[in-house]
């Protein structure tokens, strides 16, 4: 792949980068992204965060955590910025709605240790009644899918974060059902078994991002493989 060329400004810039979120090898542009100043591509990213196509959007949002994990490794303070920034935007003073920063909160978090020691109680303030809770259930997802990022590569940043979890499982919004399930059983407490257990029989299919493919499943699944999960964690 080429090398970010430095005279890239504005639209030529914001062009390349949407170019390089619908590459067919998308490992090699993620490489590519860090050839660009993080503090000039940052911006054209999060403008592709609320896109309409599911693929551009999450590939933005895992670009974000890209760039962001490779800032902070050269300059931490530029790092925290960018973090303030989503916090801001997700701050009802804003104005703003925030599409896709809970997503690429946790990503950034998943990616950088020292990051997520910082941030990751912020992230889970935004679903405590007594925190910052979001309360339109878009920007619920988000925060859920966040944490769950987060859980696969630090879980135990997260052990406080269940009783928080449980009221989602019981939520009308068939989404923030399986994202609680995914969560739970990637954290693995026993506790939580009992919660997980009344999901097994509800068939509604979902559609999620995991594991770098969105795909449709059944919340059922999703339970079934938490409890699975806790079972293997505790042998």
């Amino acid at each position: 792949m080429k090398k970010a060329n430095n005279n890239w400004r504005g639209r030529n810039l914001k062009k390349k980068v949407l170019d390089l979120l619908k590459e067919d090898e998308f490992d090699q542009a993620l490489e590519t992204f860090q050839n660009f100043p993080a503090r000039r591509v940052i911006n054209p990213l999060f403008s592709f965060l609320c896109s309409t196509d599911s693929q551009i959007r999450w590939r933005a949002i895992m670009a974000v955590g890209s760039v962001v994990n490779n800032l902070a490794n050269q300059d931490m303070e530029s790092a925290r910025v960018v973090m303030r920034r989503m916090m801001w935007n997700l701050n009802d003073e804003s104005g703003g709605i925030g599409w896709g920063l809970p997503e690429s909160m946790g990503e950034i978090m998943a990616q950088h240790e020292g990051l997520a020691q910082e941030y990751a109680k912020i992230l889970m303030s935004y679903i405590q009644e007594d925190g910052n809770l979001l309360e339109h259930p878009p920007l619920q997802r988000g925060v859920l899918w966040g944490l769950g990022r987060l859980a696969q590569t630090r879980p135990e940043m997260l052990q406080d974060v269940a009783p928080y979890l449980h009221p989602f499982l019981a939520s009308e919004d068939a989404t923030l059902r399986g994202l609680a399930a995914w969560i739970l059983g990637l954290l693995g407490g026993s506790q939580d078994k009992t919660a997980l257990a009344g999901l097994e029989n509800d068939e509604t299919e979902i559609t999620l991002f995991l594991n770098g493919t969105e795909r449709n499943y059944r919340i059922s699944e999703l339970a079934r493989k938490g409890l699975k999960g806790m079972q293997e964690l505790r042998n």
